[in-house]
């Protein structure tokens, strides 16, 4: 369409071809007179024309289908038009030299200089028409033409003028570029099929700037003649019509001798085709979003080949009863998404093949747990050989379990986050907080986590939650960008530059993270060594959902990050179900095929990044009784830096039967010793499992100072939680603490009345009576905890 500079430019130059003319001729009266009145004349129809103009606008709305193209421009994915036809535009950069020489030549050679309607033409078709008698000539522009297709009338001499005036409006409004474009758009090829476009498309199976000379000359024949020309029926007929023009083009001189050799002897054999329904999961995604062309950046290969394993591998997985699988895979070097396959086979009915189980809201399991760890490691709360307590733990009624049922006692960050435990994981989230860690999961696009912010609780980091595999793949390609987010781009009119992107974590954590999940020294690691041998070094973490109805598995590279989805689409739960065992072979195989052999460099150590000799057992620096250490990354200025405190002197009697404080150490009969501190959720752990360690003798009985911190932490019955006990089988609730290593006896009371004594970590059981139940729990020292829990009856 033509600026508003671009008219001003030519009404400048029509002023000055009037002035020029005006100043060549001598101003007698006559020529003043006949002069004013062409110019009264011009005035009056323009007028009239510009008033039309305003009244009766050009129709020019058109309704294009939907083509879907991959990173390299071709087609491979489109819909019909609401009036089911398969109108696709073709664009100014597609329409070539050669097309346009080709059909301006056959159609309207005159087109780059007259105004829509060449004057002469239409003065030789009437003549012609006159004296045989009979229509032989229209004597149609490109542009009326186009005028014609856009509001289709009869034909008639009054139409003709109606479509003369759509040609003027289609020229004032259009350059000369945009209205051949129009045409390309618009012209039609027998049935549903419009535009040169749809044509080279169906016919051809290729994009219009592809096509040859003979190629774009059989189909312009085509429009004059579309019902007795059809394309895969009538070939012979258009090739003899296509050779006349193609001789006809060479007694023009249009092209050259051995142009024309080479069009004449190139056979036709086109027929009708399909449309391509490639990545049909994506391009119903992006359907959704608008526009007629749209441009992914698909690397059609790749995504050929993933959907060959994927498929593949989804007919093993059956015999489990696991009939469904997705994957995403993200160039890291340019954040496009080069591979989007929804679902195993789009055309399986069965199965919901149709549903997309990449964009499917669905729970991660242990997929978000690297990302906490990592943002623990910059608020300072842990580094990978900080130790950590794998035992039973209760935040508020929540008593989080691991995927075995089974505790681990002290466990490093990385063997933690190695062997993907729960409860290390929810400690984390209890450090950092809830909100901040939803906070980056919202900045990294998690939609639905956001929305459900409020609502979500520490079991947000086990799967507790709302994700996609779009929205983890996503996740994971900060680990190969330095720790920073980037939206992966779906489409090629997304603009992002290189090294945008919003900072999620630090290259110091971000690098110790990428360390831990690179170890194959893993459970989860596959047993089958030929599906690693050429594979190239990745991380990687999985996850399994509650229930066993989604398994994960997301790996990434410097290349490239690919995750993995697989599971039923009906939320179906299989035993055997799990991120380990059923995605991550499927994500090796992919790696193995799309970065076959790749000796990439794995990323390297940042600067902000150092390397210290910790205490090994507490993961902290060394203090003056440690005896063992090791070597461990952290950040300067922020990981802990206060010395391991693993161990506490203590006063003894000479019999070592009686410890001392301060308060009652006597003067003199008495040694000190050096003991390991060992926290009380620790020394439970210990005591259930038999397993022996050096216990701190009991404190001086005669002491007669009363502890105020330190005081027994009721883990059953759970603070604030309601109970339904049958009427009929009424079952005990039990009570347990746990407490400091210098307690031995603690007193239970039930609503103010004492219930019962017993050794410290000995479990006792009641049958609590009906409504709200005050429990007390005293120990040793005299130090008391107090809950309420509510109790009811019911028929059970």
């Amino acid at each position: 369409m033509r600026t508003k500079a671009q008219w001003r430019e030519k009404i400048h130059t029509w002023y000055d071809r009037v002035a020029t003319w005006s100043r060549s001729k001598p101003a007698t009266r006559k020529t003043l007179k006949y002069g004013k009145r062409l110019l009264i004349t011009v005035a009056a129809t323009c007028i009239i024309f510009f008033t039309l103009n305003w009244v009766f606008p050009v129709p020019d709305k058109i309704e294009y289908s939907t083509i879907i193209t991959d990173s390299k421009g071709e087609v491979v994915h489109a819909y019909l038009t609401a009036d089911q036809k398969w109108r696709m535009k073709t664009e100014l950069e597609e329409i070539s030299p050669l097309l346009r020489k080709t059909i301006i030549e056959k159609e309207d050679r005159y087109f780059y200089s007259h105004p829509g309607v060449n004057a002469l033409a239409i003065v030789r078709a009437f003549g012609k028409n006159i004296f045989r008698l009979k229509r032989t000539s229209g004597a149609s522009t490109i542009t009326m033409q186009v005028a014609r297709a856009l509001e289709p009338k009869n034909r008639t001499y009054v139409n003709k003028l109606v479509e003369m005036f759509r040609a003027l409006q289609l020229e004032l409004k259009y350059s000369k570029n945009e209205i051949l474009q129009l045409y390309l758009n618009l012209v039609p090829y027998g049935g549903n099929i419009e535009g040169v476009k749809s044509a080279s498309i169906l016919y051809f199976k290729k994009n219009p700037d592809h096509l040859s000379l003979a190629e774009i000359t059989a189909l312009s024949i085509i429009p004059n003649r579309p019902s007795s020309l059809v394309m895969g029926k009538h070939n012979d007929r258009i090739v003899r019509e296509r050779n006349r023009w193609l001789q006809q083009f060479a007694k023009d001189k249009v092209f050259t001798q051995k142009e024309i050799a080479d069009a004449l002897s190139e056979p036709l054999t086109a027929t009708r085709g399909e449309v391509p329904k490639l990545i049909p999961h994506l391009a119903w995604k992006l359907k959704q979003q608008g526009g007629n062309t749209i441009k992914t950046n698909i690397e059609l290969n790749t995504q050929l080949k993933t959907e060959k394993l994927v498929a593949d591998y989804a007919r093993i997985l059956t015999l489990k009863n696991i009939r469904n699988a997705a994957v995403i895979i993200i160039d890291n070097q340019t954040h496009n998404v080069i591979t989007y396959v929804g679902s195993a086979s789009f055309t399986d009915t069965i199965d919901a093949g149709q549903v997309n189980g990449a964009k499917a809201i669905r729970q991660p399991g242990s997929t978000l747990k690297p990302l906490l760890y990592g943002l623990c490691i910059d608020e300072g709360f842990m580094t990978p050989k900080a130790i950590i307590t794998d035992v039973a733990v209760n935040y508020n009624g929540y008593a989080p379990e691991n995927y075995d049922k089974q505790f681990n006692g002290y466990v490093t960050m990385e063997y933690a986050l190695e062997h993907s435990l729960n409860i290390p994981a929810v400690k984390g989230l209890q450090w950092l907080g809830k909100d901040p860690f939803v906070d980056k999961l919202a900045a990294c696009n998690f939609q639905q986590i956001k929305k459900d912010q409020r609502k979500l609780g520490l079991s947000l980091i086990l799967g507790g939650c709302g994700a996609t595999l779009e929205e983890l793949t996503g996740l994971y390609s900060i680990f190969a960008n330095n720790g920073r987010f980037v939206s992966p781009r779906y489409t090629q009119d997304t603009f992002q530059q290189r090294g945008q992107g919003e900072k999620i974590l630090t290259p110091a954590a971000n690098f110790m993270i990428n360390e831990i999940l690179s170890k194959v020294n893993r459970p989860d690691f596959p047993l089958n060594w030929q599906s690693t041998e050429h594979m190239p070094k990745i991380a990687w973490k999985t996850g399994t959902s509650y229930g066993r109805r989604d398994a994960w598995s997301i790996g990434y590279n410097r290349k490239y990050t690919v995750g993995i989805w697989t599971g039923n689409f009906s939320a179906l739960g299989i035993p055997e179900l799990s991120g380990a065992n059923i995605a991550t072979p499927l994500l090796f195989k992919i790696f193995n095929t799309i970065d076959y052999d790749s000796d990439e460099e794995w990323f390297t150590q940042p600067k902000d990044c150092d390397i210290r000799m910790v205490c090994s057992e507490t993961g902290m620096p060394p203090g003056e009784h440690c005896k063992n250490t090791v070597t461990d990354y952290f950040i300067p200025l922020i990981s802990t830096s206060q010395l391991c405190d693993n161990m506490q002197e203590v006063a003894l009697s000479a019999d070592d039967k009686m410890s001392y404080c301060k308060t009652c150490q006597p003067g003199n009969g008495y040694k000190k010793k050096w003991f390991r501190t060992v926290s009380p959720e620790m020394q439970r752990y210990y005591e259930e499992r038999h397993i022996v360690y050096e216990k701190m003798p009991p404190h001086n009985p005669a002491c007669e100072r009363v502890f105020k911190e330190g005081g027994p932490a009721i883990t059953s019955p759970r603070n604030g939680s309601e109970y339904f006990i049958s009427k009929k089988h009424p079952e005990p609730l039990q009570l347990s603490c746990n407490v400091g290593n210098d307690v031995h006896k603690v007193y239970w009371y039930v609503n103010n009345q004492f219930y019962k004594a017993g050794e410290a970590r000995n479990r006792q059981f009641f049958i609590p009576e009906e409504g709200p139940v005050k429990i007390s729990c005293t120990d040793d020292k005299g130090r008391n905890r107090d809950i309420w829990i509510r109790v009811k009856y019911v028929d059970l």
